[in-house]
């Protein structure tokens, strides 16, 4: 069972944006990172292990790097590279990407207006670290933008554009454990509840395309060569990544899915939800039937709140923490 502890409070609340908190542990350090966007601004708390020592920093959305701007800011992420760690933002304007602690700003994008319809909103959504040296972003557009990192500096470049989905990218996900051969090491998931897994390299190729079934994927993770994708039905999947196999299908919420986080070490799922309610999952491979399993392990409702964002704290999946629209705390859950 999990315990609620001391939350952590903001500066400013969370907006009701689909995976709206971002968890960082600093190797070698006890200490934890928690990042949440409202409006233009992301507010990041370093936290004591203890949960007694708090440090904030709130970091803007800009227009090319110069003055502050009042464009909307839709995800705040930590990309975990084996040579280096950034915060990665994305607004309405392009992609802000920042030293760990948000010191430095290393890299800007602006986005493309002119590859949209006069009519459509152009925002960037969605960010994963992918193949050791990669950092993937999507777009309202539906594409994926791949920008190779150097091991330092801001020599940043756009290597590649993946271009599969034809809405708006909702979210993407790396392989946390380890995949089987041909599995893939990326999932990207849109609008219309496409998902298409990846496998990274100097060329990202294209595995598998799993097709819509006329509902938003809002949230989706990678583990062990399976696929787990929340949607706006309060589903979970899960697929076979390789072949794109509906494997498993749970009616996890009663509202919309929000947030999906996996813990590598334990197979653990975490969902969140417009209903209020915070799950935790297992997953496993039945080693002589080769079928995915899925067990519920833990409910707890976060009451009057809809839950925008739910993160592991730790790779066993013994603590996590939950942010909900308009709540000025992040809530922190431990066994």
């Amino acid at each position: 069972m999990y315990r609620k502890e001391k939350s952590i409070q903001l500066k400013s609340s969370s907006a009701a944006l689909y995976n709206n908190l971002s968890v960082l542990r600093p190797p070698g350090r006890q200490l934890l990172c928690f990042s949440a966007v409202h409006g233009p601004s992301v507010t990041v708390v370093s936290a004591a292990a203890d949960g007694l020592g708090f440090s904030h920093r709130q970091l803007q959305a800009k227009e090319g790097g110069m003055a502050l701007s009042t464009c909307v800011l839709t995800q705040a992420s930590w990309c975990v590279l084996p040579s280096r760690v950034l915060l990665v933002l994305t607004s309405q304007k392009g992609i802000q990407m920042y030293e760990s602690d948000g010191s430095i700003m290393v890299y800007w994008h602006a986005l493309d207006v002119t590859e949209h319809p006069p009519a459509q909103a152009v925002f960037a959504r969605g960010i994963a670290a992918a193949g050791g040296r990669f950092i993937c972003v999507g777009t309202s557009s539906g594409l994926v933008l791949v920008f190779d990192i150097p091991p330092k500096g801001t020599n940043i470049t756009v290597s590649e554009v993946l271009e599969q989905h034809r809405d708006a990218i909702t979210d993407i996900a790396a392989e946390l454990g380890r995949a089987p051969d041909g599995a893939g090491d990326l999932v990207t998931a849109d609008d219309a509840g496409t998902l298409c897994v990846w496998s990274a390299g100097e060329e990202f190729t294209l595995l598998s395309k799993i097709p819509a079934f006329g509902c938003t994927c809002s949230s989706v993770k990678l583990w062990n060569g399976v696929v787990a994708a929340g949607y706006g039905n309060g589903q979970i999947r899960l697929y076979e990544a390789a072949t794109g196999l509906l494997r498993a299908e749970v009616n996890a919420h009663a509202r919309w899915i929000y947030a999906l986080d996996l813990a590598p070490q334990a197979g653990k799922l975490l969902s969140g939800a417009e209903d209020s309610f915070v799950h935790v999952w297992k997953l496993s491979t039945n080693p002589d039937t080769n079928d995915v399993e899925i067990e519920h392990c833990h409910a707890e409702c976060v009451t009057d709140t809809q839950v925008c964002g739910a993160r592991f704290c730790d790779p066993e999946g013994n603590s996590f923490a939950v942010t909900g629209y308009d709540l000025s705390e992040i809530f922190r859950y431990a066994r």
